[in-house]
C-alpha cells in the first residue's frame, strides 16, 4: 500500500532515459543485456554464450548473469539496494527471469542470505524479495536453506578479505535432496567467493546439482 501511495507522490524515473513512471521503462530494458562482455564468473576469462567456462570446476555446474554492473543496470541496482526503491525487486526479478532457461519443475530456489545489518538499513531483505518473485513466476519452491554464521560486510573489502569472509559465512538449515536442482540467487558477483562457498555449503549438505544466477557481475577494482 505504501509503495503505491509513494508512486503517486514521488514517481520513479527510468534509470535509462529518465522517463517518469518506472525505474526501468520497456524500451530501456534492451540496454541491459550485452553478451559481448560475457566472462566466466570463476576465472574471469572471456566466454561465448556462457558465464561458466568448461575449464573451471566449481561447486556449481551452471551460471547465468543478467549483465555487467555498469550503466543502466548499475543505477537500477544502486537505487534498489541503497535508496530504498523497493519496487525494483520486480524489475530485477523480471531481468533474471528473462535470462533463465526453462528449469526442472522440482528446482528449489535458494536466496543468498543478506547480512542482517543491511536488512535493517533498507527495511527489507533485497535478495529474498527477488527470490520469492522469481519462484512465484516460475511456480517453483523457495527454501531459505542457507543462513549466515557471520555478519561481516563485504563492501570496501578487497579480494583476499572477501574470500576469507565467504569461507566462514554460510551454514545449512534443513535437509537437502541429492537429485533435486538447487538454484542459488545472488545480486552481484564480484570475486565469486560468495557463490562459491554458498554453493559449497549446499554440496556438503547433500546437493548434487547446484546452479547459480545473479543480476550482475562486477570487476573488483
Amino acid at each position: 500500500m505504501l509503495d503505491n501511495i509513494m508512486s503517486f507522490v514521488a514517481p520513479h524515473h527510468c534509470c535509462g532515459c529518465d522517463k517518469v513512471g518506472s525505474l526501468l521503462c520497456y524500451n530501456c530494458i534492451n540496454y541491459i543485456n550485452d553478451e559481448s562482455k560475457m566472462v566466466c564468473v570463476a576465472c574471469h576469462r572471456p566466454t561465448i554464450n556462457m558465464w561458466l567456462c568448461s575449464s573451471c570446476k566449481m561447486p556449481y555446474q551452471k551460471a547465468w548473469v543478467v549483465g555487467e554492473r555498469d550503466g543502466v543496470l548499475q543505477r537500477l541496482i544502486g537505487l534498489y539496494k541503497f535508496q530504498r526503491a523497493k519496487e525494483g525487486y520486480k524489475i530485477l526479478g523480471d531481468l533474471l527471469l528473462n535470462i533463465l532457461p526453462e528449469l526442472p519443475p522440482n528446482t528449489i530456489i535458494v536466496p543468498v542470505p543478506t547480512v542482517s545489518a543491511h536488512i535493517r538499513e533498507r527495511g527489507y531483505d533485497h535478495m529474498l524479495l527477488i527470490a520469492k518473485y522469481v519462484a512465484k513466476k516460475r511456480n517453483l519452491k523457495l527454501e531459505r536453506l542457507l543462513y549466515r554464521k557471520t555478519d561481516t560486510k563485504q563492501r570496501q573489502a578487497n579480494a583476499i578479505q572477501r574470500t576469507e569472509q565467504a569461507k566462514q559465512a554460510f551454514a545449512i538449515r534443513g535437509s537437502l535432496m541429492p537429485d533435486v536442482p538447487y538454484l542459488l540467487l545472488d545480486d552481484v558477483i564480484t570475486t565469486g567467493a560468495t557463490i562459491k562457498y554458498a554453493s559449497q555449503a549446499l554440496r556438503k549438505a547433500g546437493a548434487n546439482h547446484v546452479w547459480v544466477a545473479a543480476i550482475a557481475r562486477q570487476s573488483l577494482k
